[in-house]
């Protein structure tokens, strides 16, 4: 007799991860000919310099990459941000405040793992908005935390404020996670709103998670970071880390590469964790990746072609559906009454493919999911296939 392996409890307790249940709802994965816009990946030609960096690294496969990267890497990564959010020198130290990441989930996932821990005798809370990032919720499940939604401070739409929570949640919180520009509502937040978070991790000793992977694709201004926000309040990184990756800046998300910054002890703890089971980023992409991070000059073509993308969205969508032209990112998020049925609508009528709102969030405590009555439509394709998938969708879901 066979007796099978006891799972874990928490196992149970696990997001369900939004495409296995588009999957479900639409009969199966994505076919060829479909307009998929259910994904947030970018399909724009990758830079020149990927394929120039990764002939002219090639001798360097054979070699085991070190943990922490190159000191190229992390001072290219110091220098971005340095120059994109304009902080003092000698705030961020290349050698002991970043860290390569594998994309950024692998990051946002393990530092569930470096930091819950039992807090007077019960789960430690993790926060995170709601709608969320999956990885949030299955981070702290499998890291031993108690997932707590936070709705924005003013409406589901806007970012949360950790700070305005009771003082007895907030005590017993070793982890909260913020987005900037958020996904799917492309809201940021401000330097107020981050100062204010930052001031509250500090004082109940959790830590800040600034998932920031969207912030080079913006509409009017460069969200604020929240290592600018450090450097206005002037005390150091303490309790927060950044996260944020290559994969829409550069247009690479198979380069699976991002970064790690903030916080030197947690840079430090982090590490020691990832060093039992965390990839590591092979030498070609680290070079590659040097070189993208060194780069800007790629960059603004690319935010001026979101930003076309948001100019057709606009003519074709505004004042319908609730279209509000989002300040970062490149989803839109629609209330269009049921978004699982306008998804299988869509799919059905037009071999369009979007994400139902619901996917994307969770119910509170009266059964009401704030994503239910929207779908997230990524913007990822060329401005002609853009413009062809909204005309369509505009016809379906009338509206």
């Amino acid at each position: 007799m066979i007796k099978a392996p006891v799972l874990p409890a928490c196992l149970d307790q696990l997001p369900e991860f939004p495409f296995t249940r588009l999957a479900l709802l639409l009969g199966g994965p994505p076919t060829p000919d479909c307009l998929n816009m259910a994904i947030g990946e970018p399909q724009n030609p990758a830079p020149a310099i990927v394929a120039e960096q990764l002939a002219a690294n090639g001798h360097l496969w054979n070699k085991y990459p070190p943990g922490n990267g190159t000191p190229d890497f992390r001072k290219a990564v110091a220098g971005w941000l340095g120059r994109r959010y304009g902080l003092p020198a000698g705030l961020i130290d290349p050698d002991k405040a970043i860290l390569p990441l594998a994309g950024t989930r692998e990051g946002l996932y393990l530092i569930a793992q470096t930091v819950c821990g039992q807090r007077q005798g019960a789960k430690p809370y993790v926060l995170m908005p709601n709608p969320f990032y999956q990885v949030y919720g299955g981070a702290a499940v499998m890291g031993g935390g108690e997932m707590v939604f936070v709705p924005g401070a003013r409406s589901p739409s806007d970012q949360p404020d950790y700070s305005a929570l009771p003082p007895e949640v907030l005590e017993r919180t070793a982890l909260a996670f913020l987005c900037s520009p958020a996904n799917p509502q492309g809201n940021v937040a401000d330097l107020a709103l981050l100062e204010r978070s930052i001031r509250a991790a500090r004082h109940y000793g959790f830590v800040l998670a600034s998932d920031e992977c969207y912030s080079e694709i913006w509409d009017k201004a460069p969200p604020v970071g929240a290592l600018a926000a450090c450097a206005a309040l002037g005390e150091g990184l303490d309790n927060v880390l950044v996260f944020n990756s290559l994969s829409k800046r550069s247009s690479v998300p198979g380069l699976r590469s991002g970064f790690i910054a903030g916080d030197e002890r947690l840079i430090a703890a982090f590490t020691r964790v990832r060093a039992h089971g965390g990839p590591t980023t092979p030498m070609p992409i680290l070079a590659t990746a040097t070189a993208l991070w060194n780069d800007e000059a790629h960059v603004g073509p690319t935010r001026d072609l979101y930003r076309a993308k948001l100019d057709v969205a606009e003519r074709l969508l505004k004042g319908r559906f609730g279209f509000a032209r989002p300040e970062g990112g490149f989803f839109l998020w629609l209330n269009v009454g049921d978004g699982e049925a306008a998804a299988k609508r869509l799919w059905d009528e037009g071999k369009i493919r979007v994400l139902p709102g619901a996917y994307l969030a969770t119910a509170d405590a009266a059964g009401d999911n704030p994503g239910q009555p929207f779908i997230r439509v990524a913007l990822v394709h060329d401005l002609a296939t853009t413009e062809t998938a909204l005309t369509i969708l505009s016809q379906i879901l009338g509206g």
